[in-house]
């Protein structure tokens, strides 16, 4: 079917042909076979309309049972959130919280996939248990000092790798395939915007709650908080993905429109920043701190720019958009090679600990991720390119990412100490 499906993409009564011939299998062929053939306008009409498709069939079976599940599982991961208040464990609460919150988030995440996609493999779920198994039993046996860096990188970087071990599960263990990974991605651009939402009309609803008890002069801060408060906080991504799975028609129209709200405001604020830098004479070289800042500043114009990338391939291209995140990725280059070279000169004074080499690792994968990215939106700027190429490096890098969450988490404790 793969082969038959290459050898008519210019010709649209075959194509239908053999779709009609064999829905399913049809189906599965493009997916797979849909990186090769992307450049063919033909390509996006069949995308859109098998997607669609799915979308369509997803949305009435998520309507009868979905709602169970979502109870469910923001009932057991509300449960184990509120563990330290539950069982007098307020010593550690803040360790606690530290390593498993996002364990917990990405379990219950997780676990509302499993049981909304009925067509999981028995195999992918023992896969899915042990991962999340061992990585309790691995980032709780660490010791609970702040002083320890390895424990505190191993916190950090947990999620991230939980992240993509979900993106796995998100793909249905298909690594192969691209075309789902930034579907992964734009999932989670929609994921994050409805989770703000959520959050800003939670906070509102706390506030009211708070005040109106407060003038009845009972006071349930600290019970709202650890019983209501703390729990939604973990629940709130559960319930986000219950809307963008049950309603994509929706969904799928607010990524696009944040991205082009705010990649031209981030792009004027990382100028007007990097002139105050220079102007203020900070210097990431001796000012540690700032570094850090600098660091965390990168990484969030990173993620612009791949969410950015992922919601323009969504629709038409447009040449001012593109354009404005090429920009937006040299300046980010630019900002990356500062702090490399920060970090190098800070190793050369003070020698390699696991907070540095850590930083120097993801600087470096940050760079040549930005690099790779760069060069593909220059070619669609002025070479005629295909958006879809951004896409599709966007998706290939991911893996990379994996692999050094891997090694901070669980290798870094074994190779610098847990002290």
């Amino acid at each position: 079917m793969k082969e038959a499906i290459k050898e008519n993409i210019d010709h649209p009564p075959e194509l239908e042909k053999l779709y009609r011939s064999d829905k399913k299998g049809f189906e599965k062929a493009f997916f797979g076979i849909y990186p090769e053939i992307l450049d063919a306008k033909i390509a996006a009409f069949w995308k859109e309309r098998l997607e669609y498709g799915r979308q369509k069939e997803g949305r009435v079976t998520a309507r009868k049972t979905d709602v169970l599940f979502l109870i469910l599982t923001c009932l057991v991961a509300g449960f184990l959130i509120t563990i330290p208040r539950l069982f007098d464990m307020q010593k550690d609460s803040d360790f606690f919280y530290m390593k498993n919150a996002g364990l917990i988030i990405f379990f219950g995440l997780s676990a509302y996939s499993f049981l909304t996609t009925w067509q999981r493999k028995i195999k992918h779920l023992v896969f899915f248990a042990l991962i999340f198994f061992v990585s309790a039993v691995f980032i709780n046996a660490l010791p609970n000092s702040s002083d320890s860096q390895t424990m505190l990188l191993a916190c950090i970087h947990l999620p991230l790798f939980l992240w993509c071990v979900y993106g796995l599960i998100y793909v249905n263990f298909d690594m192969k395939n691209r075309v789902r990974r930034i579907d992964y991605i734009r999932y989670n651009g929609d994921m994050v915007i409805l989770a703000a939402i959520i959050a800003i009309a939670g906070g509102i609803l706390t506030a009211v709650t708070m005040g109106l008890f407060s003038a009845i002069e009972i006071d349930i801060e600290n019970f709202y908080t650890n019983f209501v408060v703390i729990p939604a906080a973990v629940c709130i991504w559960i319930v986000a993905t219950y809307i963008v799975k049950s309603f994509p028609a929706v969904t799928n129209k607010i990524a696009p429109i944040i991205a082009r709200i705010f990649t031209p405001l981030v792009l004027i604020t990382l100028i007007v920043y990097m002139v105050s830098i220079i102007a203020s004479g900070k210097n990431p070289y001796t000012d540690r701190d700032f570094l850090i800042l600098f660091n965390i500043m990168l990484l969030g114009v990173m993620a612009i720019i791949v969410f950015s990338v992922s919601g323009i391939s969504a629709n038409e291209k447009r040449r001012f958009e593109v354009l404005t995140l090429l920009v937006l990725s040299i300046l980010a280059i630019i900002v990356d090679l500062v702090a490399l070279s920060a970090i190098v000169y800070r190793l050369g004074e003070f020698g390699f600990t696991p907070n540095r080499t850590a930083v120097l690792g993801s600087n470096l994968l940050i760079f040549g991720n930005l690099v790779l990215i760069t060069i593909d939106l220059f070619k669609v700027c002025f070479k005629g390119g295909q958006i879809k190429r951004v896409e599709n490096t966007v998706a290939k890098y991911l893996p990379v990412y994996m692999i050094w969450t891997i090694l901070v988490t669980f290798v870094f404790p074994l190779i610098f100490g847990v002290k």
